[in-house]
């Protein structure tokens, strides 16, 4: 068997489109969800040395967190190594490693950021150990690691996007997740990714509250935060058909209803920062747009009218918002190994 001296995997950040937030349980289960969402060139990495020994080691290079110790006792890390060691568990894994973890977008940037790197972790391990394990298996595992291991609040959409890759139309059921890979015209894909503009609005928000409120107001019967996941769910089916008709000007008429939609979910989704920010943008050239993730911060997503773009992006940075270069990304976790330092 060849030996490797490293090895490494990615996986990517994801732009939610349509349907977010009804990929949550429980009403994922009771009523399913659905989500249209597209894989971007920014990745979570992860890299494993082996050890000759049955130590280990942790290094997460976006904080400077590290830790080490031996696989035999048992292994509670917190902050950025956290879902690395949750994996860790779950995998049993029993021979020695360094692991060094980096995120090219931090937790909390509305971007599936933290879900994108326990794909990555899991592949790096996957690959090392030579296991074979279907990308359905993958998404539905780096799940379980976060919302059942570690009960962390949140979605599924993350992990299949930063899984599978590309454009891809997702249902959630009780049952379980259906992944459509959408097969859009090349003329379609660049031009919405010509008209759209991506952006950070400079903090991350903690996710997990927001998640949380929105839950507990869905089974408290909140009218009009469940209206609102049932509106946006037939919304997102509405945005999959725009985009495969290539209908680019519809698209940023639904981002605007998805945004207006997903206010209801929970008061903690925006503020009066965020919803300024939003009408100036709207003011300046915006067809339509919404926050990415839970909601509270991160980064945002505008989708303009031909020509309109510079001039947004221009507003936006004279307003302290920059602007975040990006493309769409077709490949979902990829992983590879490196002799002998090549």
């Amino acid at each position: 068997m060849k030996r490797y001296d490293l090895y490494r995997s990615k996986a990517p950040l994801r732009i939610s489109l349509a349907g977010g937030g009804t990929d949550v349980s429980p009403f994922a289960e009771e009523h399913g969800g659905a989500v249209l969402n597209v894989a971007i060139s920014k990745f979570a990495y992860a890299t494993l040395k082996p050890r000759e020994d049955a130590l280990y080691s942790l290094y997460n290079l976006d904080d400077g967190m590290q830790a080490s110790g031996q696989l035999s006792q048992e292994i509670e890390h917190e902050g950025g190594l956290t879902l690395a060691t949750a994996v860790i568990r779950r995998l049993k894994v029993d021979r020695g490693f360094d692991l060094a973890l980096h995120s090219e977008a931090p937790w909390g940037s509305g971007l599936g950021s933290s879900s994108t790197h326990v794909v990555a972790v899991i592949g790096v391990f996957l690959h090392w150990l030579r296991l074979s394990v279907s990308l359905a298996d993958i998404a539905e595992l780096s799940y379980e690691v976060e919302r059942i291991d570690l009960a962390q609040e949140g979605g599924r959409q993350d992990q299949y996007s930063a899984t599978f890759g590309g454009i891809n139309f997702t249902e959630f059921t009780a049952q379980g997740a259906l992944v459509h890979p959408l097969r859009i015209k090349d003329e379609i894909v660049n031009e919405l990714h010509y008209r759209s503009l991506l952006c950070s609005v400079g903090r991350t928000r903690n996710s997990s509250a927001i998640l949380r409120d929105q839950v507990l107001r869905y089974q408290a019967g909140d009218q009009d935060a469940t209206q609102a996941l049932h509106e946006t769910k037939a919304l997102a089916y509405e945005m999959k058909n725009a985009l495969l008709q290539g209908r680019i000007d519809s698209i940023g008429q639904l981002l605007h209803q998805g945004w207006q939609l997903k206010r209801r979910f929970s008061p903690l989704v925006s503020n009066r920062e965020i919803d300024d920010l939003y009408e100036g943008a709207l003011a300046h050239g915006a067809a339509g747009g919404k926050l990415l993730g839970a909601g509270g911060g991160g980064h945002m997503l505008f989708l303009c009218p031909d020509g309109a773009k510079q001039h947004l992006a221009r507003y936006l940075e004279d307003s302290g918002v920059s602007a975040v270069p990006f493309s769409f990304e077709d490949r979902g976790l990829t992983q590879w190994s490196v002799v002998n330092g090549t």
